[in-house]
C-alpha cells in the first residue's frame, strides 16, 4: 500500500480523483491535517453559504414580505459574485450560491410559500445522499476518491482491503451528516408556517458547521495506520 505523501502509481486513476477532490473542494496543510476552513470555501465561502438564507429569514420574519425577502436574498448573493469579479477570484461557489437563491426564491414565490425557499436545500441533499451511497455499493466510496488525492493515493487503496473499509466508514460517515439534516429539517418544514424560524436556523447550523465537522471526522476515521499511530504518540 502506497502511504500518505507518495506519488500514486496509477496516473489515470490519479487524474479522475483529482479531478473529484477539485470538485469537492477539499485542501489539507503541508503536515498532513485536513483544512476544514477552506475545504469550506474559506471566510468568504462560508459567508457567501450563509448570508443570503439568513437575509432571507430575518426579513420575512421581520417584515413578512416575500417579495422583498426573496430580492434581498438575491441582492446579497449578487454582491459577492460582484466582489469575486473585481477581486478577479474563482467565482465558481459565488455562481452555484446565486443559481442556488434564485430556484429557492422562484419555488417560494410562484408558490406564495415562504418554507418552501428550502424545498431545493432537500432535493440536493437527498441526491448526495443517493450518489454517496451509491458509491459504497459499487465499492467506490466517493471519500476514498476525493482523499486518496489529498493523500496522494490515487485510487491505488482500492487494493487494500483495511484501507477500502476505512473509506467506506469515511463516506458513510458524510451520509449520516446529511441525513441528519432532513430528519430535522423536513419536519420542521412541514410545519408550515410555524415552523419557518426554526427551520431557517437548523437550515444555518446544519449547514456549513455540519458539513466541516463530518468532512472532519471522515478524514480522521480514514487516516492510514502509520498516521494514526504517530498521532497517537504525539
Amino acid at each position: 500500500m502506497e502511504s500518505e505523501g507518495q506519488p500514486s502509481k496509477e496516473p489515470g486513476a490519479a487524474e479522475l480523483a483529482a479531478a473529484y477532490a477539485a470538485r469537492a473542494g477539499l485542501h489539507r496543510h503541508a503536515d498532513g491535517r485536513i483544512d476544514v476552513l477552506r475545504s469550506a470555501g474559506g471566510v468568504r465561502g462560508v459567508l457567501e453559504s450563509i448570508l443570503p438564507g439568513l437575509v432571507f429569514l430575518v426579513a420575512f420574519t421581520a417584515v413578512r414580505d416575500l417579495v422583498l425577502s426573496a430580492v434581498l436574498s438575491l441582492a446579497v448573493a449578487a454582491v459577492f459574485v460582484v466582489v469575486r469579479l473585481l477581486t478577479r477570484t474563482s467565482l465558481t461557489q459565488a455562481f452555484a450560491g446565486i443559481v442556488g437563491i434564485a430556484v429557492s426564491a422562484a419555488l417560494a414565490l410562484f408558490t406564495g410559500k415562504a418554507e418552501n425557499f428550502y424545498v431545493s436545500g432537500f432535493l440536493t441533499n437527498a441526491a448526495y445522499i443517493l450518489a454517496l451511497a451509491i458509491s459504497v455499493v459499487v465499492k467506490w466510496p466517493l471519500m476514498g476518491v476525493v482523499f486518496g488525492f489529498l493523500r496522494n493515493e490515487g485510487v491505488h487503496w482500492r487494493g487494500d482491503a483495511q484501507r477500502a473499509r476505512q473509506y467506506r466508514l469515511g463516506t458513510w460517515i458524510m451520509v449520516a451528516v446529511l441525513a441528519l439534516r432532513l430528519v430535522v429539517e423536513v419536519p420542521l418544514y412541514l410545519m408550515g408556517d410555524a415552523g419557518l424560524v426554526a427551520l431557517g436556523a437548523m437550515r444555518l447550523l446544519l449547514g456549513v458547521p455540519l458539513y466541516a465537522l463530518g468532512i472532519w471526522l471522515a478524514w480522521l476515521v480514514t487516516r492510514p495506520a502509520a498516521q494514526s499511530q504517530a498521532t497517537a504518540g504525539d
